[in-house]
């Protein structure tokens, strides 16, 4: 997950690197976009305020902010990293009798070392509270 920090408020654009740090990304490599302006024109922008209508109401905690933002990463990606999958098989396998399972078993392999990296961060945010 890479993210993009563009904030009018300096404190909060600060508390948000620092807390982000690792997850830093340019505006141009980013996956999500944190902003503390309402902006409906790109589906990447992350609104953090204290309105209710925001994705992360104000104030919140570093776990609070970290597991908001994977949640909006993982719903982001859930039909894509599945569509993707499916169309890197279909395109290895169509023209082969028999399929090359080193394949399937380096895809397989990719997606497990994937869960287990979120599923470890999302344990480092709960015990950094």
């Amino acid at each position: 997950m890479r993210v993009a920090v563009e904030c009018k408020s300096p404190l909060l654009q600060k508390s948000l690197e620092l807390f982000l740090g690792k997850h830093l990304s340019s505006m141009k490599n980013c996956d999500i976009v944190l902003k503390d302006v309402k902006c409906l024109e790109d589906e990447r922008c992350f609104y953090i305020s204290g309105n209710k209508d925001s994705d992360l109401v104000k104030p919140f905690s570093k776990s609070q902010l970290i597991l908001a933002l994977e949640k909006r990463y993982k719903n982001m990606n859930k039909g894509n990293l599945y569509s993707t999958i499916k169309q890197h098989v279909e395109d290895e396998f169509m023209d082969e009798e028999e399929p090359d399972f080193d394949i399937l078993q380096k895809r397989i392999e990719l997606l497990t070392k994937e869960y287990q990296e979120n599923i470890l961060i999302a344990v480092r945010a709960f015990y950094e509270k």
